[in-house]
């Protein structure tokens, strides 16, 4: 299922949003610049590596500033085009109505805590990786549990691939990101996707969007 826009007018001009979007395309497109050993030592320097951040918590503490920051870069590096298109499309869509919910400084500091706890979820499941995480899959998904919980009457335009068929419906965003979570789980066994960093940003999401976005109406108010 790919979402095409929701029925959430916004009041405000989603400036955090869209300036996220373009810091991930602008540093997409150096990336691709870039030769290819180039672009994997950009990844492993700026991606964050478990392995790193547990010899850094366990024996080298003089690494671990480096390290969690690499938590904070890996959130703007992307592995190809289609993972970048796939996270800026959702956070172009889900975004602006969290960001018109919470305020502007308020989603930034949303976006980038969602984005740790997403990284800290995925780094309990395999603290021994030697992978570089890259992406903002698992910001984003705060971004996406943010929504479940403010907006679940809200509908999704949705396209939807069945087979060879291939269809453009409404759905209840209770419905459309209760599935996208569900499968999250499904997958979460097949390499190569930090599928935890999900489940850790989704439930983030969760758990504080309401508390955030009451203490912005409160101020406003």
């Amino acid at each position: 299922m790919i979402p095409l826009k929701d029925n959430i007018p916004t009041r405000t001009v989603p400036i955090i949003t869209v300036g996220i979007i373009v810091v991930n395309i602008s540093i997409f497109i150096w990336e691709s610049l870039l030769f290819p050993e180039e672009r994997e030592q950009v990844f492993r320097y700026f991606g964050l590596i478990p392995r790193e951040l547990t010899v850094a918590l366990g024996s080298r503490m003089e690494l671990l500033p480096y390290n969690v920051i690499t938590i904070f870069t890996s959130m703007f590096l992307h592995g190809g085009l289609l993972h970048l298109l796939g996270n800026m499309l959702y956070l172009w869509i889900f975004g602006n109505n969290i960001e018109d919910s919470l305020g502007h400084g308020r989603f930034l500091y949303f976006y980038l805590l969602s984005g740790l706890f997403a990284a800290l979820a995925q780094y309990l499941y395999d603290p021994m990786s030697n992978v570089p995480m890259i992406g903002a899959s698992g910001a984003v998904s705060g971004v996406l549990g943010a929504y479940l919980v403010l907006y679940p009457t809200a509908r999704v335009i949705t396209l939807v691939f069945i087979f060879i068929f291939i269809k453009i419906i409404e759905l209840p965003a209770l419905i459309f990101l209760t599935f996208w979570f569900f499968m999250q789980f499904l997958y979460s066994n097949i390499e190569g996707v930090a599928w935890y960093a999900h489940i850790g940003g989704f439930l983030f999401g969760l758990v504080v969007a309401k508390p955030f976005a009451k203490r912005h109406y409160r101020r406003r108010w």
